[in-house]
Parts: C-alpha cells; structure tokens; sequence
C-alpha cells in the first residue's frame, strides 16, 4: 500500500483509538485536528467524511471512516505488524471486531442513555440484554490473553478502547476480568505513546 496516511482527529474523541492502530503499524502519518462543532461540519470535512465525525483515515486516495473499519484496514494495509491472525485463522478476530463495534457498543450506549429493551423485545436490538453483552465479554477475556487467541490483534485495539472508555466513564463495572484484560494490552509501547500524543494535544488546547 502506497499514499500518505492523514488521520482526521479530536484528542477527545474515537480518534485516540486509531492513533493507536497507527502507532501499532509504525507507518509514517501526520495528524490534522478538528474542533467539534463548525470544523467538523464543515463543507471541506464533510468531503472526507459525510457524517461530520472524527475519525477519518485518508490513505493516499482512500478514505476509510468508522473506529473498527480502520483497524481493520490498517491491520491489512501493513500485514508486517502482525496486527491480523492468517486470513484461515480469523473468526475470533472478525467475530470480536464486529461484537464490539455492533452488540457491545449499542448496549453500552442505550444503557448509558437509560434505555433497557423489553424482555419481548431484546431480540430486536441485536444484543440481548447488556449484562449478556458484560458476561459474554468477561468469559472470553478470562479465558485467554487476547481476543484473537494468543497473539494481540487489531481487536483488542478496538474491543479494548470501547471498553476503557466505558469503565472510566463508569459505563461499564470494572470487574476483576476486564481490569486485568485492560492492564495487559495498556502497557504495550504503541498505546502508551499514543496517549502521550493525544494527552498533550488535550494540554495545549486548554492553555
């Protein structure tokens, strides 16, 4: 893959998750930052992305939106990174990838927001119920290191994300399961430089 990597992003945002991905993929990228509101509305945004959110990842002249999508793509785009089991080895990392940008965040937002679905009607939702979702999760972070199976995925990037955010945002119980899942996958140099870039972009913006 050819083309210069531009990630659209907010320090305060789902931005921080593909920086991540782009510090696992030690690829060369420069970053353009967008305030909420007017710049991410913008007629010059909205050519990149539609929906007028953060983040975006141009490459060269492809342009991928959606947190997991662009795990996803980098994780293909740079296969030197190991950052995607063998395509013959990949229904727990799709399976992972798809439960957390499909059940898992649907159910953390609805319950954020107050909303339980009726017993007769959680087969509508996708999900269930959340404590379904929680228990599901906790069972296979429990069962082995990553969510892929031995080896750290682009899953656990984005699995892992949606999850800090939700226990530090007192979203999501911080179980015994979840806490251990997070301290494995936090201590990885990518992430820990990727929430410095991001931290200090947060600290000059409040100066």
């Amino acid at each position: 893959m050819s083309g210069e990597l531009v990630l659209y992003t907010h320090p305060n945002s789902r931005g921080r998750v593909a920086r991540w991905m782009l510090e696992e993929v030690a690829a060369p990228y420069r970053a353009e930052f967008l305030d909420y509101g007017a710049e991410m509305k913008s007629k010059s945004y909205l050519a990149v992305n539609p929906m007028g959110k953060v983040p975006a990842l141009r490459h060269g002249e492809a342009v991928i939106t959606e947190t997991a999508a662009i795990c996803a793509y980098l994780a293909d785009a740079f296969p030197e990174a190991g950052l995607a089991p063998p395509v013959d080895a990949r229904a727990a990392y799709y399976r992972w990838l798809f439960f957390g940008a499909g059940p898992m965040e649907a159910a953390i937002v609805n319950t954020a927001l107050q909303f339980e679905p009726p017993e007769d009607k959680r087969g509508m939702v996708g999900y269930g119920s959340f404590a379904t979702v929680l228990d599901v999760l906790q069972s296979e972070v429990s069962a082995r290191p990553y969510l892929a199976g031995d080896r750290f995925s682009a899953a656990d990037v984005s699995v892992g994300s949606l999850l800090f955010w939700s226990m530090q945002f007192g979203l999501v119980e911080k179980r015994p399961a979840f806490v251990g899942y997070w301290a494995r996958i936090s201590e990885r140099p990518a992430y820990l430089r990727a929430a410095g870039i991001d931290d200090a972009a947060l600290e000059a913006k409040a100066d």
